[in-house]
């Protein structure tokens, strides 16, 4: 039955192989369980309903990637969108959690609509290529920022606005051993990743929060909620307790609209779209290629059910109480375990179901232990920068422009808003419209961005 419907031998492959490239893919990407709560709990939303919500979410969107695609691909709510939701959309511009899931919701909506029609593939092609990868590698230095602060080395100034961590005083014990277990955890990962061991990223949190286990026990490491450092020793393993998910789940429909600002939400309903838009096509193009997918015209076969499969996980993942959920590129891991249908992908999915009822687990790693991950998936997008052709300033500066914008506004919609006003600006002015081949959306694009900047 599984040859019969995956097409193994076809694809050159077996029930053993696909099986163990699933279990590798998951073991890189479980990360996510423990970083997705501890960033929309900034939101205000319970984390063990996010964890809940989190693992159905990617169950759910690579459950529809093997049996729609039949692609070993994994989804998962994405790094950066979720930075997004809770930093930018709830922090930043004072929208309730809800709303954040609303304009999550409704842009899945259009992105099924989208992912039915070619629509999806133009709007792709429509942004130029150095601002895809600026936004990628902005968003990289933005969740590299939030680990630094997670992990307390770096902290607020009013001299500098922001300095390094002393190692001094009252809270050594708390904040300054936790920051010394953190660079510890960026150390341990980045040597696993270094050696290429299977599920690097995920073993750097378990490590460095074993080691902060070992520190509270031994006294080295003080528990002060004051100071938002908590006990790392977990209460409990498992759970079948799940009443907290009552709390996120449907409340995408709770919405009081009294609140919006139309043009606000527009433009945050359009960040999530652009940010998910480049990041789904940017995968599965990566991972495509990398397994040698992709057909003599560079086109990947089947790319409309895998768009499809990633548009209704996104509602679905918005129904369930977490942000935009999107194809990974750790998916990658399991590729180059021999994975090539999406037996993978079901192999993935099932452990996803699993981790549910380990969310007590999950939930008592610490934020110190969390924050090496985030460091090293920041090092990850960052290397992007390597295909802007720095040559081409008309290109390259608002590349730039856009990538510094994301960390330093603390607002990711603000680096893409920059980055396109910029690049058409300065192509527009220097006489390359022409040459740079300036679509009709990028204009449109551009003085919608200016309008916001006078009248919001």
């Amino acid at each position: 039955m599984l040859e019969k419907f995956f097409k193994l031998e076809k694809n050159n492959t077996t029930v053993k192989t696909e099986v163990i490239a699933g279990f590798t893919t998951f073991m890189t990407m479980a990360y996510i369980l423990a970083v997705n709560p501890n960033i929309l709990s900034v939101a205000g939303m319970n984390p063990n309903a996010v964890l809940i919500a989190t693992a159905l979410a990617s169950f759910v969107g690579t459950l529809l990637m093997a049996l729609l695609a039949n692609y070993p691909f994994a989804l998962a709510p994405g790094m950066g969108l979720n930075a997004f939701f809770a930093y930018t959309v709830v922090i930043g511009m004072g929208y309730t959690w809800q709303v954040a899931l609303f304009a999550v919701f409704v842009e899945g909506i259009i992105f099924i609509i989208l992912s039915l029609t070619n629509v999806r593939e133009a709007i792709f092609n429509a942004i130029p290529a150095a601002l895809k990868v600026a936004v990628g590698a902005g968003i990289g230095l933005f969740i590299a920022f939030i680990g630094l602060q997670d992990a307390k080395l770096i902290v607020h100034s009013d001299a500098t606005l922001v300095t390094y961590q002393t190692f001094k005083g009252e809270t050594f014990h708390s904040v300054g051993v936790g920051a010394i277990l953190a660079l510890i955890g960026v150390l341990i990962t980045a040597i696993f990743l270094v050696k290429q061991v299977k599920g690097g990223i995920l073993l750097g949190i378990l490590i460095t929060w074993v080691l902060g286990i070992l520190c509270e026990l031994t006294g080295i490491y003080v528990p002060s909620p004051d100071a938002g450092m908590y006990s790392v020793i977990p209460s409990s393993i498992v759970s079948l307790d799940f009443s907290s998910f009552q709390e996120t789940f449907g409340a995408v429909f709770s919405v009081d609209f009294s609140s919006f600002k139309i043009g606000d939400f527009l433009i945050v309903m359009f960040s999530f779209l652009f940010v998910d838009l480049f990041d789904t096509l940017g995968a599965l193009i990566g991972l495509s290629s990398k397994a040698d997918m992709l057909d003599e015209e560079g086109k990947l076969p089947r790319i409309k059910p895998a768009l499809l499969s990633d548009a209704i996980a996104t509602c679905v993942g918005a129904l369930f109480g977490t942000s935009t959920t999107t194809t990974y590129v750790e998916s990658a891991s399991g590729v180059t375990a021999g994975g090539r249908t999406g037996l993978t992908a079901l192999t993935t999915a099932l452990l996803f179901l699993l981790s549910v009822i380990f969310s007590p687990l999950f939930l008592s790693i610490p934020s110190f232990a969390i924050a090496p991950a985030l460091i090293i998936v920041g090092f990850y997008m960052i290397g992007s920068v390597a295909k802007i052709d720095f040559e081409d300033m008309g290109d390259a500066i608002p590349a730039f422009l856009c990538i510094v914008a994301m960390p330093l506004a603390y607002s990711i919609s603000e680096g893409i808003s920059i980055g396109i006003i910029s690049w058409t600006l300065i192509n527009l002015l220097t006489g390359k419209a022409k040459e740079k081949k300036i679509s009709v959306l990028m204009y449109v694009l551009t003085i919608l961005f200016i309008l916001k900047y006078i009248f919001l």
